[in-house]
């Protein structure tokens, strides 16, 4: 137990793509409080993202899926029992602000949206829409981080048996990653579309498609359908943070607006983020140092249509993604290329 005021719990129990977000306030911490103990609540299955991560004591894991209220009280007898000096929220919904407003924390950060912010003794704004970063508004729940600081980086650490799964993949020399999968169906660039580009793209330069094991049969479909020699079907293969090892290495990594659009943050990857029915002023942006976005060339005025994306397209037309051209993502595989020559 540690009863160490400096001693922080920083809660983040939504999806993977928030998770790695996270990780940027984890390297805050970590620089300016370097001493402090900090402890990561997270939904199990995420717990795998922040193995090896150095500057997280320990990972609390809340399980979701199996008597999940019950499972809840405990996680509060864990938090209170441990004396947290500060508990930072980084989500709005009424379970972990529970958690926060009753852990016995003398300082409870949070949401000002969460139902429980009027036991938090810490508030922010989140608000979507303004092109604030979300690293940005989380850091803003710690008032004594300077205004107009820099962004500080989410970061992912692969451990060596990460970098050993995906050593021999890396080791052809140039090659990209696709990862053409999103939970949300208009988040996701359309299958055909895909298929233009793998016909597109130079002869011989490797591709690796990547996703989870929800994504092989999709993967697997779009390999088949592509018929393209060099084109290896990896998704359900790898871990998350060997395919962030991989992606690092790539001469450019196509994604969604999903979460292989934060493993290529969290690993400095350059990266090609296509938006679909969702836009990069919503705040969940490429922060990697080469890092372009590509959308729809032209106003639409359905877009966008939500913040998570929806099922099917409401109109019917899919106009936001359909109406993205090849040349657009060639375009910046050109680039990229052009920005490793100069930088290795």
């Amino acid at each position: 137990m540690s009863d160490s005021p400096l001693a922080t719990l920083l809660i983040q129990t939504a999806f993977i793509g928030d998770v790695i977000l996270a990780t940027a306030l984890v390297e805050y911490l970590a620089s300016h409080e370097p001493h402090a103990p900090l402890d990561v609540l997270v939904r199990r299955g995420n717990e795998g993202l922040l193995v090896g991560n150095p500057h997280i004591r320990r990972i609390l894991i809340w399980n979701k899926k199996s008597q999940k209220y019950p499972n809840l009280l405990r996680l509060l007898g864990q938090i209170r029992q441990e004396k947290y000096g500060r508990v930072v929220n980084l989500q709005r919904f009424a379970s972990t602000g529970f958690l926060t407003a009753f852990s016995g924390a003398p300082i409870r950060a949070g949401f000002a949206e969460n139902p429980f912010s009027r036991f938090f003794t810490q508030r922010g704004s989140h608000v979507i829409g303004d092109g604030t970063h979300e690293v940005a508004r989380n850091l803003r729940l710690l008032p004594e981080a300077a205004s107009g600081l820099a962004l500080p980086q989410p970061r992912l650490y692969p451990t060596p048996a990460d970098e050993a799964a995906a050593a021999p993949y890396a080791a052809v020399g140039e090659y990209l990653c696709l990862a053409p999968t999103s939970v949300w169906f208009t988040k996701q660039y359309p299958e055909e579309k895909w298929l233009e580009l793998l016909a597109a793209l130079p002869a011989g330069l490797p591709v690796y498609l990547l996703g989870g094991p929800p994504d092989t049969a999709a993967c697997e479909r779009l390999a088949q359908a592509a018929s393209r020699p060099g084109l290896v079907n990896l998704s359900g293969k790898l871990s998350l943070l060997a395919s962030a090892a991989l992606m690092r290495g790539a001469v450019l990594n196509y994604v969604n607006d999903s979460a292989p659009l934060h493993l290529c943050s969290a690993t400095d990857a350059p990266v090609c983020a296509i938006f679909c029915s969702t836009i990069p002023a919503f705040g969940f942006g490429p922060l990697s140092t080469f890092a372009r976005i590509v959308e729809h060339p032209g106003p639409l005025a359905c877009r966008p249509c939500g913040l998570h994306g929806h099922a099917r397209c409401p109109l019917g037309h899919f106009r936001c993604a359909r109406e993205i051209e090849t040349a657009q993502l060639l375009a910046v595989l050109a680039e990229a290329r052009a920005w490793r020559a100069k930088t290795q």
